[in-house]
């Protein structure tokens, strides 16, 4: 396989909702673990998801994890996940779905560069950017 660039969101004790929204949004098949799957059964954080990993049948992957016990979980500012392509109804049926239930930062149209994009935060506080490219002349 080749190297493989991939979103990782920790959540704070709702990844398995999280995943299974991203889910509902993408389609794909979702692999969610907990720590008592992983050998912690004993843990105070045996219950919360150790790992999850959503392959959608378009090629994407995202993976979340609940933030464990003792160390901090601080929602950031510093990324956003991108979509971007050619299939228009595709990403709008994406950003229909991320959008609902949050904040639009910029509606999704066309912009001075030619493309429609927009910008939204998600119901669980995670930034999306969505890009559907414009034929160039």
């Amino acid at each position: 396989m080749a190297s493989r660039l991939n979103p990782y969101i920790s959540f704070n004790d709702n990844t398995r909702q999280a995943m299974e929204f991203y889910e509902s949004v993408f389609g794909g098949t979702l692999a969610i673990n907990t720590f008592a799957e992983f050998g912690a059964a004993d843990s105070p954080d045996a219950d919360k998801i150790m790992h999850s990993q959503l392959e959608t049948d378009s090629g994407f992957t995202l993976m979340a994890a609940d933030t464990p016990s003792g160390m901090e979980h601080s929602p950031g500012t510093n990324m956003a996940i991108s979509l971007s392509g050619e299939d228009a109804d595709e990403l709008r049926g994406y950003w229909a779905k991320l959008s609902e239930g949050g904040n639009v930062s910029l509606p999704l149209e066309k912009q001075m560069w030619g493309d429609e994009f927009g910008m939204c935060v998600d119901q669980f506080d995670i930034p999306w950017m969505v890009n559907i490219n414009q034929p160039r002349a």
